[in-house]
């Protein structure tokens, strides 16, 4: 097995390595051993050749901690004030760990409006590619402080594998309190097995999926799994192991047999679309005929005003909103061209028409193919055509 492993991570330079709170910490708050512990190994890899970015949670539960607090904090206003008292001694504690292998650190703190805009999106990822330039680690956490429901990522799992497509990662590391990923869940089944191994995320391996998470840390399994697919869609692979188990990244990066690897997607999804598949939210629904959801799966065909016979939501030009077929099932996302009241006026028509009822024509097309995503491929064509138009898709918010 450890030979996928080798020829999986051959190559590999840049790398996310996402820690969640569990594993940062124990009974007297931060576990400042397993923080010195995986910061040399780390450390042992930029001293490599390695670029490292960290993705790190613990703030809430250091703040816990601190303020003495053992039961779950279950309002929004809470777990932000104990964001607040535990993300400087978190970031203290790695930068004292890091400081001691001559590492630099640099702290970002992130919400989710800072990924989704596009322009924040480039800056952030020419930010980090900077600090990686000077050799410096970044320490990436969700701005608890200030983040409220809408602009959420929900957990850091999913946080990292959208930092993977900001710096183009090479491999993403989740280190968590298991083994990897199990056939079923360990916790009450002694017949679970881990799995080595799994070249694609099925929904069965979602369903084998526990949602249960920790008192310390929001996701469980089902979320890491989630990452994973995000991720591998982008071409990265992606694992899943023990990360308070010494010489864990050592073992990974020898190629050993321990966790579990998602190997990446054949047909990885490019930067762009990436961002408008797994981090884009939707602001509304477009149902297609049967004929327009072939033709953009099978052809790679745009999504035509023709192709349409439902609108749900109000939208406007430039926003992300997602294809469903004939039974409500999401099959794309894209940025539309034209308003949820435009679309409504013309859905069902041929292109020709447009102009006829709306009294203008801006595109053809009510998403074009480069402003979409598909993320349930269906048979894989053997050729993708890409259509041709005359007038290229529009800059928007969101582009």
């Amino acid at each position: 097995m450890s030979n996928i492993n080798k020829e999986t991570l051959k190559g590999v330079r840049k790398v996310i390595v996402k820690v969640g709170s569990a594993v940062l910490t124990g009974k007297e708050g931060l576990d400042l051993q397993i923080i010195e512990q995986l910061v040399g190994e780390m450390a042992d890899l930029i001293k490599k050749g390695y670029h490292i970015v960290l993705v790190t949670s613990g703030a809430i539960a250091s703040g816990k901690h601190r303020m003495g607090i053992s039961s779950p904090l279950k309002s929004i206003p809470q777990k932000q004030a104990a964001a607040a008292i535990g993300q400087g001694r978190l970031m203290r504690v790695y930068s004292n760990s890091f400081g001691k292998h001559g590492v630099h650190v640099a702290q970002i703190l992130l919400t989710m409006s800072d990924l989704t805009e596009r322009k924040r999106f480039l800056n952030i990822r020419n930010t980090l590619s900077t600090l990686l330039e000077w050799g410096v680690i970044p320490i990436i956490n969700e701005n608890d402080t200030v983040a409220v429901e809408e602009i959420k990522f929900g957990d850091n799992d999913n946080l990292a594998a959208m930092i993977a497509n900001a710096i183009e990662a090479q491999l993403v590391i989740n280190l968590t309190m298991t083994e990897g990923f199990f056939d079923r869940n360990p916790a009450i089944s002694k017949d679970a097995r881990r799995v080595p191994v799994i070249r694609e995320i099925t929904k069965e391996i979602e369903a084998a999926a526990s949602e249960e998470g920790t008192a310390e840390g929001s996701g469980g399994m089902r979320s890491k799994v989630l990452a994973a697919k995000k991720v591998t869609a982008f071409g990265i692979p992606y694992i899943i192991a023990q990360g308070k188990k010494a010489g864990i990244l050592q073992d990974i990066f020898a190629g050993k047999d321990t966790g579990t690897l998602f190997l990446p997607a054949r047909e990885p999804l490019n930067s762009r679309k990436y961002w408008i598949a797994f981090t884009l939210r939707s602001q509304g629904k477009l149902t297609v005929d049967e004929g327009a959801r072939i033709a953009i799966i099978e052809a790679g065909k745009s999504l035509l005003p023709s192709g349409i016979i439902d609108v749900e939501g109000n939208f406007t030009i430039g926003d992300p909103v997602s294809c469903v077929d004939l039974q409500g099932i999401a099959f794309a996302k894209g940025i539309v061209n034209y308003s949820a009241a435009e679309i409504r006026m013309i859905m069902g028509l041929k292109s020709s028409k447009i102009c006829q009822v709306l009294g203008y024509k801006d595109y053809d097309e009510i998403i074009h193919r480069d402003n979409m995503a598909v993320m349930e491929h269906g048979k894989t064509p053997k050729n993708r055509a890409s259509q041709k138009v005359k007038k290229t898709p529009p800059v928007s918010k969101n582009t």
